[in-house]
């Protein structure tokens, strides 16, 4: 079977840390067609771990597993999530509502959750391949991806000695984050450019006759 790049910037994103971790506890937002989730339960089933499955569409006949509780809602029911699932996590996947306050209002919400060097994982970060007259042309997806993207640079401009960050570009792209320390993040932080400055432009103006 070929895998799609779906699945293989997920394993290259997330498989090396949880083979690492004994009885993993994955938290998952967004089901859809499963593979993240039978990915997962794969590891969890591995490893003596737990998955814990979070989507507005009824997926829970998807998998039958004792390592596997599916919760029937949305991501930022935060009342009801909370009453199934433990205090500390290893990894949390977001990868429900393509909004980028959304995604940030449910990544400041559960950061808490995530254990000491824990991952916190965001899909679809990347706009590049929807982008005007690439491989996936489509309008919404590129502004979304890109103002998630955008998003969080913001928060990591305010948190770099809070957690890690790294980005892998395949496909529709994928953000990695880890936990570094127990801090309280900070808001985010809007990106100063000087894109658009005066000195810039006369920068460009220098270049042109150089």
């Amino acid at each position: 079977m070929i895998k799609d790049d779906y699945l293989i910037k997920l394993e290259e994103t997330t498989l090396d840390y949880l083979k690492s971790v004994t009885e993993p506890v994955i938290l998952e937002f967004g089901v859809r067609y499963g593979q993240s989730t039978q990915l997962f339960l794969e590891i969890c089933e591995k490893n003596n771990g737990f998955l814990y499955s979070v989507d507005v569409d009824d997926t829970s006949k998807k998998f039958n597993s004792k390592k596997w509780k599916f919760i029937h809602g949305r991501d930022d029911n935060f009342e009801l999530i909370e009453s199934y699932i433990p205090k500390k996590i290893d990894l949390i996947y977001i990868d429900s509502f393509h909004d980028a306050e959304h995604v940030a209002k449910i990544f400041f919400h559960y950061y808490p959750f995530l254990k000491d060097n824990g991952q916190l994982i965001i899909d679809d970060i990347s706009w590049l391949i929807y982008s005007k007259k690439n491989e996936r042309d489509n309008f919404n997806s590129e502004i979304n991806n890109q103002e998630t993207f955008n998003k969080i640079l913001d928060i990591y401009n305010n948190n770099a000695k809070n957690f890690n960050l790294t980005f892998n570009f395949r496909g529709s792209g994928i953000a990695k984050i880890i936990k570094i320390n127990n801090e309280v993040l900070n808001k985010p932080k809007k990106i100063l450019s000087r894109k658009f400055s005066f000195k810039n432009f006369i920068r460009k103006i220098v270049r042109s006759f150089s």
